[in-house]
């Protein structure tokens, strides 16, 4: 009777397993969406808005999800806040912070970081020209993610209960 229930929960936790990585597979694509959104966001909330960048990162804060939410929400706050950190200094920092929370690679962590070193330090026109490159960057890595979460979503999920099953019957 142990033995059944320990095979039971060795195939329950492989399985959740398998669905877990296929969640953070469909979730990179979603999230990677969001960036590129928030990106717009505050390309308009400089171009048009004329709103200085703290504010522009707080009011872009409580329009998107979380953890992304989190992220410009962190930076806004440092920026407004004592003003000891440069705005690069500021970005790095919350990416260190948050970045683990999101489903994202280090491909989009590096565009993001490259934005972090223009923002805030040129003129309107090369923030823009900038907060485009980079949305066109995570737009590409947005089609690559789209494209594994297909190829690899159910391989995920097969693969967590099928090494589970296999450790299933070598312990029987």
């Amino acid at each position: 009777m142990v033995r059944l229930i320990g095979a039971c929960l060795i195939l329950f936790a492989g399985t959740m397993l398998g669905f877990y990585q296929a969640l953070q597979l469909s979730r990179r694509p979603r999230q990677i969406r969001q960036l590129v959104q928030a990106l717009q966001r505050l390309e308009t909330e400089i171009s048009y808005g004329f709103t200085p960048l703290p504010s522009a990162l707080l009011t872009i804060s409580r329009q998107i999800p979380q953890p992304l939410s989190q992220l410009f929400h962190q930076v806004g706050e440092q920026l407004a806040g004592s003003g000891e950190l440069t705005t690069e200094e500021s970005w790095r920092s919350a990416i260190d912070n948050c970045w683990q929370h999101t489903a994202m690679k280090s491909t989009e962590k590096e565009a993001f970081l490259q934005l972090g070193l223009t923002l805030g330090i040129t003129d309107r026109e090369d923030q823009i020209k900038h907060l485009r490159l980079t949305a066109s960057q995570l737009q590409t890595e947005e089609l690559t993610a789209g494209e594994e979460q297909k190829r690899y979503e159910k391989m995920w999920k097969s693969l967590g209960l099928l090494s589970a099953t296999l450790v299933v019957i070598l312990m029987y």
